[in-house]
């Protein structure tokens, strides 16, 4: 493609810019949105810097749902297997918060800990149905995220991504409070677990149809919220568009690397933000890490990433 003939009015050219090469850009847009938002808004209700749809295992549910569509569903359309891969990963989220719940001491390792190990445990059963009912093979396009297979007519699921996103600035002040605690959230007539369902499900389906379209992509919804929030605070509301925005700058640039850097062939953009987000995630944990001992060496109640420690707890810390 050259921008002499899109302007000259080339048929060729047009149909690949609107088959192919703009409904790419919107996807990768939309990932970058989607998944930037959705890491953002399970760390406010986890209360932990470091839960995302990666560490929280709504990818691997999300993936495991799409696994069981193949198997009881398998003339099922884009759609349904959506569906079933919404309805997994809503569940794998909560069973991973009641974990977290359950938790005495929600220290700032432990919970994405719990996350990893929660979500190597379903993606440990995903390959082993798959190698059961010989469907690796057809897996395999929803386990390494990539660009490569979007054309028109068959992304345009990814759209659910921006009434998500419009619900989740509407909603941003509940999120905050929620994220607040349960006792402090009822005090304010705020219903605790009814929010945190709702804030989950938006979380969980902006993974679901993302994964559906474009496969597996880690680390977004981990490493934007948090580099975000080093400039513009831990308010929800204040950082939302600048989340969604770095996310989509995020992916986009990560998609052009993972295009030209071996040029004609494409890695896949799982790679590149793999590699990239596993490099900013280390220094992030560094980063959190220090700033919780330097605000509990000066006598604070807790930290940023540790909010429901009580007195007691940062005094034996």
């Amino acid at each position: 493609m050259d921008l002499s003939g899109i302007i000259q009015g080339d048929f060729q050219q047009l149909e690949v810019l609107f088959i192919s090469r703009l409904p790419r850009l919107l996807a990768v847009l939309c990932t970058g949105v989607g998944m930037s938002i959705a890491g953002l808004i399970m760390q406010q209700l986890c209360m932990n810097k470091f839960v995302s749809p990666t560490t929280g295992a709504t990818i691997s549910s999300a993936q495991f749902g799409i696994l069981l569509a193949l198997i009881f569903m398998p003339n099922s359309t884009l759609w349904g297997r959506a569906l079933f891969s919404f309805a997994a990963a809503l569940i794998g989220t909560w069973i991973f918060v009641f974990f977290v719940q359950k938790v005495s001491f929600k220290d700032v390792v432990m919970v994405p800990l719990i996350g990893i190990m929660f979500g190597n445990i379903i993606g440990g059963t995903t390959s082993f149905l798959a190698y059961k009912f010989e469907l690796t093979q057809s897996l395999s396009s929803w386990l390494v995220g990539h660009f490569s297979l979007v054309l028109r007519g068959r992304y345009e699921i990814v759209y659910l991504i921006v009434p998500l996103v419009f619900l989740s600035f509407f909603f941003a002040n509940h999120f905050n409070i929620v994220g607040m605690g349960k006792d402090f959230s009822e005090n304010l007539g705020i219903p605790y677990n009814l929010v945190l369902f709702f804030g989950l499900s938006i979380a969980a389906a902006i993974t679901a149809s993302i994964v559906v379209v474009v496969g597996s992509i880690s680390y977004i919804g981990l490493i934007v919220p948090n580099i975000v929030s080093m400039f513009k605070g831990d308010k929800i509301k204040g950082t939302l568009i600048d989340t969604a925005l770095f996310g989509a700058l995020f992916v986009l640039i990560s998609d052009m690397i993972g295009r030209t850097i071996i040029a004609p062939y494409e890695l896949p953009i799982e790679l590149i933000v793999g590699v990239l987000g596993s490099i900013i995630f280390i220094g992030l944990l560094f980063y959190r890490l220090n700033n919780c001992r330097k605000i509990i060496k000066f006598g604070q109640r807790g930290c940023i990433s540790c909010r429901e420690t009580t007195l007691k707890e940062v005094e034996e810390h």
